[in-house]
């Protein structure tokens, strides 16, 4: 796995496929290969996919004792994609990795050529809610101890042992006190835009959803039925469907094989 530096972090990425560029960010604990397992083999057709991990997720070292937000994750995509010379890409970012995508529409808008938005919201109730519940490293320990271990498995070996905790406790934290994105922002992302959600995502009611499709200047918006906050994971299916309907749909896959 090849290691790019970008705002004073190494930020640890795969790179596969072929055609137009396509960031893929991964939600908070996760990595971008495993939350995007089942989409790289339909994407990589048409794009070439470059899959970065957050900053204290598996292959990149960050001590979230330094510091947390979202802005720092906005921030390292910026340099990122300017160190790998994107002038311009697609972006698709799910849970954690689509808030950072959502900012970074509204404040470089012209950076994108599309972007799609998993299972965010723009409200701060529920997801502080829960985010302070899900989050909590003791509720973890006790209640999902096999979730504990997997978290150890991925992250200890660059992060540390038991760094997964700190990262939890300050990724809700920083959930906690993120300011919200105004009607004002969202107004600045002019470009496609694909919302992607399942029905029964305590994060993101889709009353919420609805409101803020209604924000952004050119929104589309996908529901998959009977499906929770990881619809890419328990829908691929549609929710792939969906992603190559809303590219055909702007141009983006006219100039691939």
């Amino acid at each position: 796995m090849p290691f790019l530096n970008a705002n004073g972090i190494d930020i640890a990425y795969t790179v596969e496929g072929g055609g137009p560029p396509l960031v893929l960010l991964h939600g908070a604990s996760s990595s971008a290969l495993e939350d995007w397992a089942q989409q790289r083999p339909l994407f990589r057709q048409h794009f070439t996919l470059y899959l970065p991990d957050a900053r204290g997720h598996a292959g990149t070292r960050w001590d979230t004792g330094a510091g947390w937000s979202r802005d720092d994750l906005v921030d390292d995509l910026l340099a990122y994609t300017n160190g790998l010379g994107l002038d311009t890409f697609h972006l698709a970012g799910f849970s954690m990795g689509a808030m950072t995508a959502l900012a970074f529409a509204t404040r470089y808008p012209d950076r994108l050529r599309s972007a799609i938005v998993v299972g965010i919201d723009v409200e701060p109730e529920p997801r502080r809610s829960v985010a302070r519940r899900m989050m909590d490293p003791e509720r973890i320990e006790r209640d999902e101890p096999a979730w504990a271990i997997e978290m150890e498995l991925r992250h200890g070996p660059v992060q540390g042992p038991g760094a997964w905790r700190s990262l939890m406790a300050a990724m809700a934290a920083d959930v906690a006190v993120q300011p919200m994105l105004s009607a004002a922002e969202l107004r600045q992302a002019r470009l496609p835009i694909l919302l992607a959600y399942g029905d029964r995502d305590v994060w993101a009611p889709l009353e919420h959803v609805v409101a803020l499709r209604r924000q952004l200047p050119d929104a589309r918006l996908f529901v998959a039925p009977d499906s929770t906050h990881v619809v890419l994971i328990r829908q691929p299916a549609l929710f792939n469907a969906a992603a190559l309907g809303f590219w055909r749909s702007i141009g983006a896959l006219e100039a691939t094989s």
